[in-house]
């Protein structure tokens, strides 16, 4: 049953992005940053209802109350499968995403990540991309876009080894602006390179901003230690519930 589901899931996201993709292309090019937003929201909230009715893995939101409503801030989450992408499009109503250059080049996907406002930063330029991202990330927060940024730089396992990048400790000690750190624990649900998807409950949880004014070094000790602790409790939690219901 569950590889069952799995299949049948992915035949549908598949469906569903390429629908998107071609049906929202005219829009995408005649339209706004704003349309094409409105684009990436509808995918990313299809795709997690498809997955809850599909494959009955559901969406546990924490710890909004620390998501600040009043000003644009840089949220920085843990990283483990492309769901993690799926929620923040479908979530935040005016996201700029800190993408990998290599994800512009995708035809028609690339399109819609620039005309999007997503920050592409080519990681081989060095303190140029650097300084290029941060001009880039100033001028969406001026423009009130909430900035997601995955500081691991890519997609990890659930409990491995941590190694955030600096490019975050750029952005918080440059730009005078709160940061938001975010504890998932979606690779239980979605495993990142495989094609099942297992039923549950994937909890995203927004913990308490990271306020302006620490050193580079404290910050990202202050980061890593906040996003490292709440993404490993979720890990034990679902074990422990797991356990549970196998007792049960």
């Amino acid at each position: 049953m569950l590889i069952m589901r799995s299949v049948l899931y992915n035949i549908y996201l598949y469906v569903l992005t390429v629908s998107v993709a071609v049906g929202w292309l005219p829009l995408v090019i005649l339209g706004t940053r704003e349309t094409t937003l409105l684009g990436f929201r509808f995918w990313g909230r299809a795709s997690l209802w498809g997955l809850e009715k599909i494959c009955g893995t559901t969406l546990e939101l924490r710890g909004e109350e620390n998501l600040p409503r009043d000003r644009p801030v840089i949220i920085a989450s843990k990283h483990h499968s492309m769901w993690d992408i799926l929620v923040f499009y479908a979530l935040i109503e005016n996201p700029a995403f800190v993408s990998k250059q290599e994800l512009g080049w995708i035809p028609i996907a690339g399109t819609f990540l620039k005309k999007g406002g997503t920050i592409i930063v080519n990681r081989g330029a060095a303190a140029k991309a650097l300084k290029a991202m941060v001009e880039d990330v100033r001028d969406a927060l001026e423009n009130k876009r909430t900035i997601i940024i995955f500081p691991e730089g890519t997609r990890s396992a659930p409990g491995a080894a941590p190694d955030y990048k600096p490019g975050i400790a750029a952005l918080y000690t440059r730009l005078d602006h709160a940061c938001v750190p975010v504890a998932l624990n979606s690779g239980l649900y979605w495993p990142r390179r495989k094609f099942l998807r297992k039923p549950g409950t994937i909890v995203l949880e927004f913990l308490p901003a990271i306020e302006p004014g620490l050193s580079r070094k404290d910050f990202m000790i202050a980061l890593q230690s906040s996003i490292e602790t709440a993404s490993n409790h979720l890990l034990d939690e679902t074990k422990t519930d797991r356990a549970s219901d196998l007792a049960g």
